[in-house]
């Protein structure tokens, strides 16, 4: 039964203290003190009590324990009775309905006192039951938000995992579900902000905020500091960057634009560019468009050598030799462990697929030298749509690594970048020949080299700004100084697929 509606109406105080408990109910509701169990707690204390709160099985949600005759509650809770008191010598209850946000059933608000209940004592059970059910319905609408907030970024980086393995078919489909248009493009740019982890998830609200929601926010699941950004419109570049530019300590590496099948890429040159933003004042940089080696080669030849050395894995259903492909990129881009994140699988499922393309390819990815030859034949193939179109006829010649890496054009890039180390008296070019030799790992090339690992370490730290490129850490960058090497022939070219008959470069010939 309703109560009368003057019970609602606000009462002269009596003096302040009579109005002290209605402001700190108040508190309750600021964003700051919104907790039910502190405000059940505080019940108690406003009443010279104990109060509880329960659901409709009798469950402690909040306070300390009132016995409660599970009969009467049945009645609150089933909807029976609104409300219900009792009056004993030394105990004096009043239990109250409370509403509870679908589909949970209401619960029941105990407060038991040893003096009866007077007029303000009722108030304050009242008014707290109303606040009550406010804090449980916001609590539930901020579980809801927060669940599809979740949802909805579980569903990018499932997009980005798509894009990552070349997948641009299925990465439009879930997309246009949610945010219609977003990949309704050719090519795109990739973003990385870096700033603190604690605050990560701020940081991806300000980027879809920035971006208008117009982009691919993705929290990046290798590295815990990172937000991944794909943004299909050129308008987006300037808001990152002035997001960067306003919040402390954060960083933005920006890629240049490449088709979506080539994300993978772009998020390598994004990471790269990154870290030249950690030295600039405006903290952020876009990845340079150097002359790249394979641009200096014969792009014909490129295309069709490329298309020898990986012509094992054509046999393959075409999702198997996608899947193998563009796992082998990030694998050799990246650690295994940070690919296995990137991509949502194992680092044993990286790991295995490697291995697989390692057999079908009569190779071992542990020599530098082969991991850059791959790099190139892999990075060419994802291009392969712009590339010019094969002479398969009788005059074609079958290309070879080493006409392609015979070239002027590159042989002067590659003695140019390489006689930059020639200025330091470390002798650097020595010590990076020798540790690339040694697969980067600094002690076998220490003990070629006769000194310690750290100062193996230490000479290809030095060559790197030199250079201006990263070499402790896997990826193009690295790749690049290892085909310079092989152009000026301080390397010896490793061969790829010597089983393969067909393949110029084979060691086995029909």
């Amino acid at each position: 039964m309703a109560g009368r509606e003057d019970r609602h109406r606000p009462t002269r105080a009596k003096s302040g203290e009579d109005t002290d408990w209605a402001q700190e109910l108040l508190d309750h509701l600021r964003p700051t003190g919104r907790d039910v169990r502190r405000l059940v707690d505080w019940l108690a204390g406003a009443v010279q009590g104990a109060a509880s709160l329960q659901d409709d099985t009798g469950a402690l949600l909040a306070g300390t324990r009132v016995a409660v005759d599970e009969d009467l509650a049945r009645d609150i809770v089933t909807g029976r009775i609104a409300s219900a008191s009792w009056e004993g010598r030394e105990q004096h209850l009043r239990l109250v309905r409370v509403e509870r946000p679908h589909p949970a059933m209401a619960g029941v608000l105990a407060v038991s006192r040893p003096a009866p209940f007077d007029r303000r004592a009722a108030e304050i059970v009242l008014h707290t039951q109303q606040v009550v059910e406010l804090l449980l319905r916001a609590r539930e609408t901020t579980a809801a938000g927060h669940r599809l907030r979740r949802a909805a970024s579980d569903l990018r980086l499932a997009i980005l995992q798509l894009l990552m393995v070349e997948d641009t078919v299925s990465a439009r489909r879930v997309a246009a579900g949610l945010w219609p248009g977003l990949l309704d493009t050719d090519t795109a740019c990739v973003y990385v902000l870096e700033g603190d982890a604690g605050a990560r998830d701020r940081l991806a609200e300000d980027c879809l905020d920035a971006t208008q929601e117009q982009a691919l926010v993705v929290r990046c699941p290798a590295v815990d500091e990172h937000v991944i950004v794909v943004t299909p419109g050129e308008s987006a570049a300037g808001a990152l960057r002035s997001l960067a530019a306003r919040s402390p300590d954060t960083f933005l590496g920006g890629s240049v634009r490449q088709s979506l099948a080539r994300t993978a890429t772009a998020y390598g040159q994004a990471v790269s560019a990154l870290a030249v933003a950690h030295f600039r004042p405006e903290k952020s940089a876009v990845y340079a468009e150097r002359t790249r080696p394979e641009r200096l080669m014969d792009l014909a030849g490129l295309h069709h050598w490329s298309a020898g050395v990986l012509r094992p894995l054509d046999t393959l259903p075409h999702h198997t030799r996608a899947e193998l492909l563009a796992t082998t990129r990030l694998g050799l881009e990246f650690t295994a462990v940070s690919a296995a994140k990137v991509l949502g699988v194992s680092r044993n499922t990286v790991r295995a697929r490697m291995e697989r393309v390692e057999v079908l390819l009569g190779t071992d990815f542990s020599d530098l030298t082969v991991r850059a030859v791959a790099h190139l034949a892999l990075n060419t193939q994802v291009g392969y749509s712009d590339a010019p179109a094969e002479d398969t006829g009788p005059e074609s010649a079958p290309a070879r690594l080493a006409d392609l890496l015979a070239g002027t054009a590159v042989g002067d890039w590659a003695h140019d970048l390489l006689g930059r180390l020639g200025a330091d008296t470390r002798d650097l070019r020595r010590t990076l020949r020798t540790w690339i030799a040694a697969g980067g790992n600094a002690e076998r090339a220490a003990l070629t080299l006769g000194m310690h690992a750290q100062t193996v370490r230490d000479h290809v730290r030095g060559a790197e700004p030199v250079l201006e490129r990263h070499l402790l850490a896997a990826g193009s960058d690295l790749y690049e100084v290892v085909l310079a090497h092989l152009v000026v022939g301080d390397l010896e070219a490793p061969v790829l697929d010597r089983t393969n008959r067909g393949h110029p470069d084979s060691t086995v010939h029909g």
